[in-house]
């Protein structure tokens, strides 16, 4: 089943393209990369599935229902039933791990039983069960990382957005949080849609990679097939 549909999407900013007549659609439970350089309109892309921009052209449907179409924004990040990682984590300062988790889950009206049972089970699921009253201060980069995942996925998106979450970790970090996400989702079947520039994260991550550069894409298919086009076009 698709579960989201990106058809024929256009995005300019002062007369420049960022994206040019963009399709996608993805099935349930994939894992899609969006692979490219900086500037080739990827993370935009991620934005306008996630509610933020409007496309000026184009339509953009999540579980068949439209939610973005000809520069208006007719579903409000709020109401996709998607959750995003950025790339700085956007983790709140001030309030403990308990209480950035426990932040969209009383955002929602979940009540209180309810939010301590499922805060309990993500952070036993993340390996930081141990770390709910520390603050984001207090943790690695690897640890904060899992917290975002956390904090993302209590609310049980049917689609996860990651834009770039691993770009500031050394390579042994990288690794093993690309084998932690790859875990979670196979556990928690959540449909991934992740933007970013490394190659090796894309093939590690992906069941199938999406080519951009400058605001089209250029090729997408399984890694297989992604490597081959590379070896002969790059």
């Amino acid at each position: 089943m698709s579960i989201l549909k990106i058809d024929s999407v256009s995005k300019s900013y002062n007369g420049v393209n960022t994206l040019d007549k963009v399709s996608l659609e993805i099935r349930e439970g994939e894992r899609i990369v969006i692979l490219g350089p900086s500037g080739c309109g990827k993370t935009t892309l991620l934005r306008m599935i996630a509610g933020f921009v409007a496309p000026d052209r184009g339509s953009i449907f999540i579980a068949k229902e439209e939610v973005s179409e000809n520069g208006r924004i007719i579903k409000s990040p709020e109401q996709r039933n998607l959750g995003m990682v950025f790339q700085d984590l956007a983790l709140w300062p001030h309030l403990s791990v308990q209480g950035n988790i426990d932040f969209g889950l009383r955002a929602k009206g979940v009540s209180k039983i309810q939010r301590n049972q499922r805060i309990r089970e993500i952070l036993e699921l993340v390996g930081m069960a141990e770390y709910a009253d520390r603050k984001p201060a207090e943790l690695s980069g690897g640890q904060q990382q899992r917290i975002a995942l956390a904090r993302t996925l209590v609310l049980k998106p049917q689609l996860l957005l990651m834009d770039e979450p691993l770009s500031s970790l050394n390579q042994e970090l990288n690794i093993k949080l690309r084998k932690e996400i790859l875990r979670l989702q196979k556990k928690l079947s959540f449909t991934l849609v992740y933007v970013t520039h490394n190659r090796e994260e894309a093939f590690a991550i992906a069941s199938k990679v999406v080519l951009m550069s400058q605001g089209s894409i250029k090729y997408a298919g399984e890694v297989a097939g992604v490597k081959e086009y590379l070896s002969k076009h790059i």
